[in-house]
């Protein structure tokens, strides 16, 4: 009997930041541990950058050497390659079935994922729930995706919806943590995405530096301002720059409170019970960061990329607000705690290995 495949179509980069990349790498790890060996996994990005950081977690990889925004250029590239595989399906549903793709991008089309749909089943990572794909299964891990709605949007297909912050894709080391709460704010972690090419980080910890406190700002694979941010070691006393951290759980549970742009990020401080303020700096975290404002399980500080000045004064604002009040911060705590349980990884790695 032939193993099945799985093929992980994902990019990370200083413009989209790591997110769509470690999500994938994070289910990817999920799955080889369930199968045994990552030998049946393949990475497939678009250029050299997401290769080798996909390649540094043991998995082998595909570069295609594409433009990640135009992603039917890339479709005779798939034919190509897989024609070189020994155990290529067939047409018939049985042997198409051997092989499950995951794609995480937001310049899918239509045509491009149906000709994918040719070599395996698919599963489409999507955040944005605007209209519906032509893909066997959707997963969308946010705890705002709403059952009935998405049920509505693919009426009459048969396509598979795994939905709600039960499949968050979190790594192994945001199991079982406990971050409490302090009387006095002393540690607090900043956290802009894997990118961030305005700058942000430096940005906020402008508006919302005081002294006795130590900041932990934290700079990703492909952010282009970490020299930048290195000098504010040197020019503000407590200012900590983390570049590439592995141990981002254990980060977190030295803080007392965080500021994050609303990605994935803001499910790892879910997960580990770090109390926090949110913003949105692109279209995609906008009802994210909504969400969790209006249900009080975080201070939503506004949309960065609409309105940046609205945004730094409102979190300098809020942040003083959350650091002088102990109760204020234990409220958001136990909120926090009910979004993510650090198992989505292993759940969606058990629905991708039956």
């Amino acid at each position: 009997m032939k193993r099945k495949q799985y093929l992980f179509r994902a990019d990370g980069n200083a413009r989209i930041g790591a997110g769509h990349l470690m999500r994938c790498l994070t289910i990817a790890r999920a799955l080889s541990e369930r199968l045994g060996s990552p030998e049946q996994i393949l990475f497939l990005c678009a250029d050299e950058a997401s290769g080798e950081l996909a390649a540094s977690y043991g998995f082998l990889v595909h570069v295609l050497h594409t433009d990640f925004q135009r992603m039917e250029e890339e479709l005779p590239l798939w034919e190509a390659l897989l024609q070189e595989k020994e155990d290529l399906p067939g047409g018939d549903k049985s042997e198409r079935g051997q092989r499950k793709i995951v794609v995480d991008s937001y310049y899918v089309t239509d045509v491009y994922l149906q000709n994918v749909a040719r070599w395996g089943e698919v599963f489409l990572l999507d955040d944005m729930h605007s209209r519906p794909f032509p893909v066997d299964a959707v997963i969308n891990y946010n705890i705002f995706a709403d059952q009935r709605s998405y049920e509505r949007l693919y009426e009459g297909r048969n396509t598979k919806l795994y939905l709600g912050s039960c499949y968050v894709p979190l790594r192994p080391q945001f199991r079982n943590r406990n971050c409490r709460v302090s009387a006095k704010v002393r540690s607090v972690l900043i956290t802009t995405g894997g990118g961030d090419r305005e700058n942000i980080a430096g940005k906020v910890l402008d508006c919302i530096y005081r002294k006795g406190i130590h900041f932990h700002i934290t700079a990703g694979s492909f952010s282009p301002n970490f020299s930048a941010l290195k000098k504010l070691e040197e020019k503000r006393e407590g200012v900590i720059i983390h570049h590439n951290v592995q141990d981002m759980a254990g980060l977190m549970e030295q803080c007392d409170l965080a500021v994050t742009a609303a990605g994935t990020t803001v499910y790892e401080l879910c997960a580990v019970g770090v109390p926090f303020l949110c913003f949105s700096y692109a279209e995609n975290q906008e009802e994210l960061a909504a969400y969790l404002g209006n249900h009080g399980i975080a201070v939503n500080a506004g949309a960065f990329h609409r309105d940046a000045l609205g945004v730094l004064e409102r979190l300098g604002e809020k942040f003083g607000y959350l650091c002088d009040d102990v109760q204020a911060r234990a409220s958001l705590r136990e909120r926090i705690r009910a979004v993510a349980d650090g198992q989505g990884a292993d759940r969606l790695a058990w629905i991708l290995a039956q």
